[in-house]
């Protein structure tokens, strides 16, 4: 017989049934718990709402996704969260028997195998990328280049957290700063005219200064 390892654990042990209504039930807790970050940190009442009602428009894993890229542009929301507690609560909602909920959580190899699968779904931290040359890029936890090696400057946030809608990057270039789209293209979406850019949250995103002068984008 084949020895059960974390790797094997799911095509040898788990039942799919069992990971599908556990997978559901750890991003309806995640869901708590970065609706609990932003009411706390993030400010308004309507911000949060347009964030919860976008999710829930989601299949589930697209809401996965979505919930990995905002806690990738807002890390501080997973901070001191146990994601052993993540998976109890969600084992809680899956079981239909306090005697099976007890026997779910002594069992050790599938608690480690649920917590190693919860991390790899939600902690998918984008890095930035360095050429030889000292320029910098975006690329996904996994290497995807989102945006090429090519800037002096970058400002990170490509996801904006209200409606998950994808902006662009703060980009700077020959002391210039513009706007790229995160499609690994480097496809510009404003020119790089301006002395600086910030990014606001709400609409107009974007406010660009040139010559003392600011103007709104977006």
């Amino acid at each position: 017989m084949e020895t059960i390892t974390l790797e094997n654990f799911e095509k040898l042990y788990a039942d799919p049934i069992e990971l599908q209504q556990i997978d559901k039930f750890v991003c309806d807790e995640v869901s708590r718990q970065m609706h609990r970050y932003i009411k706390a940190m993030k400010g308004s009442h309507s911000h949060m709402t347009r964030f919860e009602q976008r999710l829930r428009e989601l299949p589930l894993p697209q809401r996965e996704q979505a919930l990995a890229r905002y806690i990738d542009l807002n890390r501080h929301s997973i901070d001191g969260l146990d994601w052993k507690l993540v998976v109890a609560r969600a084992m809680a909602d899956y079981c239909d028997t306090y005697s099976y909920f007890t026997e779910m959580l002594a069992d050790e190899r599938r608690m480690t195998f649920y917590v190693k699968r919860v991390k790899e779904k939600y902690k998918q931290f984008h890095k930035i990328i360095e050429s030889a040359d000292g320029h910098y890029g975006i690329a996904t936890h996994d290497g995807r280049v989102l945006v090429p090696a090519i800037y002096d400057f970058l400002r990170t946030p490509y996801v904006y957290v209200d409606d998950l809608t994808t902006m662009p990057v703060i980009a700077q270039r020959n002391g210039r700063f513009g706007l790229v789209s995160p499609d690994g293209e480097g496809t510009v979406i404003v020119p790089f005219l301006y002395d600086d850019i910030q990014l606001h949250d709400e609409p107009p995103y974007f406010e660009a200064w040139r010559d003392g002068e600011s103007t709104t984008l977006m």
